[in-house]
This record gives structure tokens, sequence and C-alpha cells, in this order.
């Protein structure tokens, strides 16, 4: 830098020296360019020093990085002098105690075999509801009246036919008393008895016709209906409204269900399925209540696949007295695994390489070794490592992120 400075200063000093000989023509030179080069002149010694100051400051940057960490091939090697030494801690893998808890989305839903829809078996009309959407009921009481022109004609069908069988009883009574007698031929007895057979048969028909539609068999009204709820629980959903003609009897009018136990229905991949196991417990978090969990136990495992989704429909019990479960929900359910030992590493050791997975092994003093490593569980702060690393094995635990290329 020196000598360019020198070369500089020399140029300057002939242009000078050129410009103030001579006279006449030459004097306008000699007076304006002085100021000239006097300001090039310093433009040229500032970039110079400039320049100058700049190279021993880039030369001690490198010279401290080198001193810091020395790389040798694979092995890293912290120098005495490199404040890393006081910061990078170092531990040796363990053995732990780890569960494999498997996590999958799941709905609650309502127990199929307490949740009833309510049709009637006839159509008619709705003279009276006797519950409205939400009430509780117990198993017996009446949920609506009917009056149906069917149930008339069915109750007069059982009248008919009881009529009928008590006629025959009184026919057959008589001619067995004139066959006792030798009064009446054995054929009329034998016709008398066929006939009180039939009767009780059609007898019997009807009343079992009656006893399936849950009609009582002497009513103030031939035709009215009331039906009654066959299970205990409460009204969740209602379609029919007093007054109003019903003719599907395949569309329920109300629905009645038992939630004080519901299911939690999760789906659980093919892959995961020797996870789960009957009596299994499982911890439910539900959308609508992201902060509270709650604890099921596994009643059932699906025994057919869903060939779609690749999944199997598992059932958990749950327990659901205040009513806060409500059929359609949708959860995450985590199922507890199988305890067991693997090796585990402090989570902070784990440094992500690109789409590697890798920890420093100590070598030696203050020497370390990249190894990529294959995880598994997590563990609170501690993670399994499946693949990489042996038992006993000492690794940075703490800020070998600065070690990192």
């Amino acid at each position: 830098m020196s000598l360019l400075v020198t070369g500089v200063y020399t140029e300057l000093s002939q242009v000078t020296h050129n410009a103030t000989q001579g006279s006449g023509p030459h004097t306008y030179v000699k007076k304006h360019t002085r100021p000239f080069i006097a300001v090039i002149t310093l433009v040229l010694l500032c970039i110079a020093l400039a320049g100058c100051n700049e190279q021993p400051a880039k030369a001690e940057t490198h010279k401290d990085k080198d001193t810091a960490v020395i790389r040798k091939g694979s092995v890293i090697e912290v120098s005495e002098a490199s404040p890393l030494r006081a910061r990078l801690v170092v531990e040796a893998v363990e053995l732990s105690e780890i569960e494999r808890s498997l996590t999958a989305p799941g709905v609650i839903e309502a127990v199929a075999e307490k949740l009833v829809k309510v049709a009637p078996p006839v159509p008619g009309r709705i003279i009276r509801l006797q519950r409205t959407l939400g009430d509780p009921v117990k198993a017996g009481d009446p949920l609506f009246t009917l009056d149906s022109a069917e149930i008339s004609s069915a109750r007069s069908e059982y009248t008919k036919a009881r009529n009928a069988q008590a006629q025959a009883q009184r026919d057959f009574a008589r001619q067995k008393l004139l066959f006792d007698a030798d009064i009446t031929a054995k054929k009329d007895y034998e016709a008398a008895q066929l006939t009180m057979d039939s009767a009780d048969s059609d007898a019997h028909a009807a009343a079992d016709r009656l006893a399936q539609l849950g009609v009582a068999k002497q009513t103030h009204s031939r035709s009215e209906y009331v039906l009654r709820s066959p299970i205990s629980g409460r009204v969740i959903e209602m379609a029919g409204s007093q007054g109003g003609y019903w003719n599907d009897i395949n569309a329920p009018i109300m629905t009645v269900a038992d939630l004080s136990t519901v299911w939690l229905t999760a789906n659980v991949a093919e892959r995961d399925l020797r996870q789960v196991f009957v009596g299994q417990k499982a911890h439910i978090t539900l959308n609508a209540y992201p902060d509270q969990q709650v604890e099921g136990i596994v009643r059932y495992v699906g025994e057919i696949l869903d060939p779609e989704t690749r999944s199997v429909k598992v059932r958990v019990a749950v327990t659901n007295t205040d009513g806060r479960f409500r059929p359609g929900m949708f959860a995450h359910v985590a199922f507890d695994g199988q305890k067991q030992e693997a090796l585990t590493i402090p989570l902070s050791a784990i440094q992500q390489n690109g789409l590697e997975v890798r920890v420093f092994i100590e070598q030696g003093a203050h020497h370390y070794t990249p190894r990529t490593v294959t995880v598994g569980a997590q563990l609170h702060d501690r993670v399994e490592v499946t693949s990489g690393l042996k038992l006993g094995d000492r690794i940075v635990i703490k800020d070998g992120v600065l070690l990192n290329d």
C-alpha cells in the first residue's frame, strides 16, 4: 500500500512540475491546476489508508475462528482458549422406561343399545304429547298418544275373536254332554272340538297383535293408542307436533337416549392395531374442552377393517354423568402403551442437519464426532434412540448446535 501512495505522489509531482514551467498561455494552467491536484491527492490518500486499516482486522477474525474450533476430517477439536469448553455439557446414553403411546382421532357416539328411535307402528293423528324435547323419562312412561283407525280395527278383531272363542267353547261343552250320553254322533262332537280349537287360535292371534302394538286390551277409546318409552333416559330428538298426522311408520317421532355412558369411537390405523387391546387406558381430549382431559377404558376393538381408510374402530367407554359429552363431538384419544426399557437421550442433544438427525459423540477430551441417529418415542424432555448409539456413549447434551458446520 505504501508503494501505491508513493507512485501516486510521484505522478502528481511530475504533473505539477510540467504545469508550472513556461509562461504566457501556461500561466492559466499553473494557476488552476494546483487546487485540482491537491483534491485528488487527498482523496487517493484516504482510500489508501482505509485499505490499510481493513486487512489486519480480517486476518485477526479468521485467526480467532480457527483457534476456537479445529476440524480434522470428521473430528472436531475445541481449543484450550475457546469459551466453548465451558459451555458444552456431556452426558452418557442411558436406559429408561418408556411408553409407546398411540394417538388417534375419534368422535363421541351414543351407546347403541341405549338409544331408541320411537316410531309409531301404525299411522294416525298425534292428539297428545306427554313428553317433549329434553324431558327425562323412565321405562314405561307415556310419550305420545295417537288416534288411529288401525288400532280401532285391531281391537275390533280381538273382540270378535274373543266372542267366537267363547261361543265355540260353549258349543263344545254341549256336544260333549250329548256325546257322553250317547245322544249325538261322534262326528258332531269332533267338529265342535275343531271349531273350538280354531276359535282359540284366532283369539290368541288377535291378542298377540295388540300386544305387539303395545295396545291395552281394555280402554275407554277404541282408537286411541299410547306409545310408551322402552328405556329410561331423556328425549333428545323430536319430529312430531300435536295435532299432526303421522303416516310414515318408519320415521321416528321421538328419540330417547340414555347418555350417562357414551362411546368414544377412534379410528386406529392398521399398522398401529397391535398396540391396542381391551382394558387399555385411554386419555381423551375433546375439541370442545381442549383444556380438560378425561380417561376411559377400551371396551371393544373392531373385528372388521375398513378397506377404504385401512383403519379399525376402537370403542372406549366414557362416563358422562354431567352430560358434557354429546354425540357427534370430535376428539383426540391417546392410548397408554406398554412400558419397556430403551436407550434415551435429552431432546437438547438432538441436532437437525438437513434431512438427518444427529448428535455429537465425545471421542476424547474436547474431541467430538457427529453421528447420525434414528429417534423413536418421546417421553417428556427425553427421546428414544432406536439406532446409531449404544449404552454408555457420551454425547453433547447442551450447546451442541455450536459444533454444527
